[in-house]
């Protein structure tokens, strides 16, 4: 297929729709991992084998501070790369076998309160943190060059926008990994029926949905690598490692969005904590028990449960298709601060509605409006994922242009240490709000049995936990997003300053 030319002050190499099709599927398939891993780990710990909820939480975090350590580190060895492919597509190549393979020992491990020993609860608990360090590490010498490759594909700003835009809306395919928590309840009667006990076969439904989910998602991710073709000329020059680590600071508008992504770390807590919520309040841990038991399908209970996917997804896809669009005509700065600041409210509304309705948004108008508010909260998140890509390339062109250093590695690497760090800060939050309300291992356990036996998470224990999941997806994020405006209020790399900057690489290169 012949490469489309586009002039953006001169005439810019760019990506074909095949090429961009095969990048989309890759981009969704890596981001099926991710969820399996963010959503149903977190899950199948705390849930299934009952590791305590503080364990896990500083498994998280310790996991992804090495992890947002490590990322410069990986994004360096992208930037000094250098084959007959390219820089990166070796990297998209290669990694997602491996990732496949550490996807799927997350979840092989034994019940916590099976051990018979604290030393084997020590080991349970030391597995689990080996198993989820080598995923992170490996997952990371993907998604660094998976990223990084939207700014070697195309010398056009506007084409690269387009595939950042699509890229952040195929990566909402990625909630397919979500419903790990949702269909391997639902499986556990294959093994029931040989004789397992129900916590087993709940354990044994979830490794194999997890292994499932996560061959088809790592076929997928191999597309990218087959797909895509590096267009932008590399720069003969690299910085050292040390040189990488000191870019990353020294570089005043990347180090604005690396400081204002890691005050919004909290935002992660509507992915970690939305989809358990949704799982135990509205479905008492038993969706498909739920949907679909008694008398044929719960017609009220599905219309309930798309009301919530559209509120807690449906948001985050609309703004990612249009925020692009605004961004042409409105400056970055401005519309990255007021999906901060604006973004805030919503968050707060989350709790506020659930406190007004006294814990029970059982009722239609209620799920209506809580769904509303979660659409406005994952409107304001999905555009600042948008922008933050976007912004990110700009720096990569900042850098060339005034030091003749092409960093597409380490500073996609920075997206990824900021996703990483926020991910350690959420999980933290969460197991100091769950470890405070004792929701975890044995009280976990207990609630289970009550579930099954006819009580409802709404009300169970005075409604104490489902408080918390609800104060967890609201207060914290809407107070990050507020801070995270704090770094870019005087965000220096204005669109106007960009477009000049691409113009003249775009010129010197051609």
């Amino acid at each position: 297929m012949k490469t489309k030319q586009k002039p953006t002050g001169s005439n810019a190499a760019t990506y074909s729709n095949r090429e961009l099709a095969g990048f989309l599927t890759g981009l969704a398939g890596q981001n099926i991992l991710f969820n399996v891993i963010t959503q149903g780990l977190s899950v199948f710990l705390k849930n299934v084998i009952f590791i305590p909820a503080i364990a896990v939480s500083v498994i998280f975090t310790v996991a992804k501070i090495w992890d947002a350590i490590n990322d410069p580190m990986m994004g360096s060895l992208v930037d000094k790369t250098r084959s007959k492919w390219g820089k990166c597509k070796p990297f998209l190549l290669f990694v997602p076998p491996v990732v496949c393979v550490t996807t799927i020992l997350c979840f092989v491990n034994f019940s916590y309160t099976d051990a018979a020993t604290p030393l084997q609860r020590a080991l349970i608990v030391l597995w689990a943190g080996v198993a989820y360090v080598l995923w992170g590490m490996s997952y990371t010498v993907g998604d660094i060059p998976l990223w990084g490759v939207t700014s070697l594909m195309t010398e056009d700003q506007n084409d690269r926008a387009k595939i950042l835009s699509l890229a952040r809306i195929f990566a909402s395919f990625g909630a397919i990994g979500l419903m790990i928590t949702f269909i391997a309840p639902g499986l556990t009667g294959i093994f029931t029926a040989r004789g397992v006990s129900d916590e087993k076969a709940l354990q044994y439904a979830y490794l194999l949905t997890a292994a499932v989910l996560t061959v088809f998602a790592s076929i997928l991710f191999e597309f990218a690598g087959l797909s895509v073709k590096e267009r932008v000329k590399q720069t003969n020059r690299t910085y050292t490692l040390r040189e990488n680590f000191k870019t990353m600071f020294t570089c005043r508008p990347f180090r604005q969005l690396l400081v204002s992504g890691i005050l919004r770390s909290p935002i992660q807590l509507l992915s970690f904590v939305a989809m358990e919520l949704i799982l135990y309040y509205y479905f008492d841990a038993d969706p498909l028990g739920t949907l679909f038991g008694g008398d044929g399908v719960n017609v009220m209970m599905l219309v309930r449960i798309v009301i919530l996917a559209v509120g807690v997804l449906g948001g985050m896809l609309v703004s990612s298709a249009v925020t692009p669009n605004f961004a042409r005509k409105i400056e970055k700065k401005k519309l990255y601060n007021f999906y901060s600041l604006a973004g805030a409210l919503p968050f707060v509304l989350v709790y506020v509605v659930y406190k007004a309705a006294k814990g029970d948004l059982f009722s239609m108008p209620m799920t209506a409006l809580i769904g509303a508010v979660f659409f406005l909260a994952s409107w304001a998140q999905g555009g600042l994922n948008v922008l933050q890509s976007v912004m990110i390339a700009d720096c990569v062109d900042y850098e060339e242009y005034h030091n003749g250093v092409r960093t597409d590695g380490v500073f996609f690497s920075g997206q990824s240490f900021i996703t990483k760090l926020s991910g350690g800060v959420a999980t933290l939050i969460s197991g100091i709000v769950y470890h405070i309300v004792g929701y975890t291992d044995e009280n976990i356990r207990a609630l289970n049995a009550a579930l099954k036996a006819g009580e409802h998470f709404m009300t169970y224990n005075g409604g104490k936990y489902a408080a918390a999941m609800f104060f967890l997806v609201a207060i914290p994020p809407a107070v990050g997003m507020v801070l995270s405006a704090l770094p870019t209020l005087k965000y220096t790399l204005t669109n106007q300053e960009h477009t000049r900057i691409l113009n003249a690489l775009n010129e010197k290169r051609h």
